[in-house]
């Protein structure tokens, strides 16, 4: 049964992801967080980290990471499965359907009308991250129990990319070094 779950699962996700793995993360969010409880919503945002620095695409190696967990190996096969055969089908069809009718207006209008809702998607997950590592979650959100340290280092972070243009791997070695020296620092100091 759980094999089922998890293919129906990340079949959904799959089939209504439009836009890549930023979009897809209120999907995963929803079914794995919400829906199933597989994970907390802390488990959730260390998964999409852990998405982001492995090769391959978002959705991908969350349904891997997410498959392995809860039902193994198998799991993890199942779960990466139901993710992309979505994809290999509708791309097959739209492939046939596009050489056939690409010059036809309507099918420009159609994805230009998709643009939007992929960034209204991607929008709510970068909120909703943000609001889970600053806070805690969208319960906790309270001036008190703000994390200082990580908003200073979002800002940074922000600057160094917008203003300067600095590589974002770099960006993302700075915001980690300076998240240790603070750790360090409350663990010496306090």
């Amino acid at each position: 049964m759980i094999y089922l779950q998890l293919f129906l699962s990340f079949f959904q996700i799959g089939l209504f992801s439009f836009g890549g793995g930023y979009a897809a993360m209120p999907l995963i969010q929803g079914q794995i967080v919400k829906i199933h409880g597989w994970m907390t919503m802390s488990e959730f945002t260390d998964l999409i980290t852990i998405s982001q620095m492995t090769p391959g695409p978002i959705a991908v190696n969350s349904a891997t990471f997410v498959g392995l967990r809860v039902a193994g190996y198998v799991g993890a096969v199942v779960a990466t499965l139901g993710c992309i055969l979505p994809s290999c089908i509708i791309v097959t069809v739209i492939v046939r359907l596009y050489l056939k009718y690409r010059k036809q207006d309507i099918l420009q209008e159609l994805l230009g009308g998709i643009r939007p809702a992929v960034v209204a998607m991607i929008a709510s997950a970068g909120v909703s991250i943000f609001v889970t590592a600053v806070w805690s979650g969208i319960d906790m959100i309270s001036i008190a129990g703000t994390k200082w340290n990580l908003v200073v280092i979002f800002a940074v972070s922000v600057v160094l990319l917008r203003k300067f243009k600095l590589n974002p791997v770099w960006v993302m070695l700075l915001s980690g070094g300076m998240q240790v020296i603070v750790g360090l620092a409350g663990r010496y100091l306090i």
